[in-house]
């Protein structure tokens, strides 16, 4: 692949997590629910998590209690998509190529046996498989409460003509 669909990956991760959030803030009893919430940090805290590796920066996360609330999950999803556009419009082949250090490789050695060398391309890859594997969790959940999931398929977003994310009430933070 090319930068410029990486790029387009993120824009879609975006425009879907948006979505997601629209439809998740239009239920306030999901407000309630910690399992929601503790899902959405954990896609967000990863999310911002591999944007501070793909800096080179040491991982610093926000603790989940200090995000009182799912208002307060959202507002840390909106900013990290304000820092992410800076990387993501500045991807070329150069940078996508360049290695991935991962902090917690140990870690991951000890559970996989190994833990071969990754690309920031390849980072990218896993982030956008990843934030959909729990955006469809949080979907499911949202559905088994009486809501509306949206279409956030990228095939969908391609079709649309790639519109932009609409962040709603978080659009403002």
């Amino acid at each position: 692949m090319e930068a410029g669909e990486y790029r387009s990956m993120l824009l879609h991760m975006e425009w879907a997590d948006s979505r997601t959030w629209g439809a998740i803030l239009s239920m306030p009893d999901l407000g309630k629910d910690k399992w929601m919430r503790e899902r959405l940090y954990h896609f967000h805290s990863t999310q911002w998590a591999y944007l501070q590796m793909f800096r080179g920066e040491a991982i610093r996360l926000t603790g989940f209690d200090a995000l009182a609330d799912l208002h307060a999950v959202g507002r840390w999803a909106r900013q990290f998509y304000r820092e992410l556009a800076s990387f993501r419009d500045g991807l070329n082949e150069a940078a996508l190529r360049q290695h991935l250090d991962f902090p917690f490789a140990a870690q991951i050695v000890e559970r996989l046996g190994s833990a071969g060398p990754a690309t920031i391309a390849e980072g990218i890859v896993q982030l956008a498989l990843h934030t959909a594997h729990h955006r469809g969790q949080v979907v499911l959940r949202l559905r088994e409460s009486g809501g509306e999931p949206p279409m956030t398929d990228f095939i969908a977003w391609v079709w649309m003509l790639r519109p932009a994310p609409q962040w709603g009430s978080l659009e403002t933070v």
